[in-house]
This record gives C-alpha cells, structure tokens and sequence, in this order.
C-alpha cells in the first residue's frame, strides 16, 4: 500500500453534505493477532476504555510524535497522556 491510497479513497468516496462536517470518520484496518489480543486485554483490565478511545489515543500519539502540527492533534495527544 502506498503513502497516497488513503488520499485516494477520500476522494472516490461521494460525501453527503450532512456528513461533512461530521466530527468522526470511520476506519477499518486489519492488525496482527498479538496486537487484537493486547487491546482485548487492555480494554478488559480497564473498564474506562474501549476500543475507539485506544485507537484514537494511539494515533494521536503518532502522529505527533511525528511531527503533526495540528492543534487537535496535539490537545488529544497532551489530554490523553495526563488523564491517566
């Protein structure tokens, strides 16, 4: 898979105009077992999660570890690791 096929989905994709202010998007990814079974048992010992705070939590932590710049990003990323 290249850098751009996520770009390129976006845009084939038609968006109706109610969703494109929407606050979410929806992702499907497929991960290795051994990751599925960490978060299974992450979210099992700590009831206060759940998959799709894990999932937004460790991409934030991505993508500003990695030099994204957005505010959002950073907040969620700075909110995350002192909420803890």
């Amino acid at each position: 898979m290249d850098r751009n096929h996520l770009e390129r989905c976006m845009d084939s994709q038609a968006v109706p105009s109610t969703e494109v202010d929407a606050p979410f998007v929806s992702l499907e990814a497929e991960i290795p077992e051994v990751l599925y079974r960490g978060l299974k048992d992450f979210i099992g010992s700590n009831p206060n999660w759940d998959q799709y705070q894990v999932m937004s939590s460790a991409l934030a932590q991505f993508l500003f570890q990695n030099g994204c710049s957005d505010r959002a990003v950073t907040e969620r990323y700075l909110d995350d690791l002192f909420s803890r």
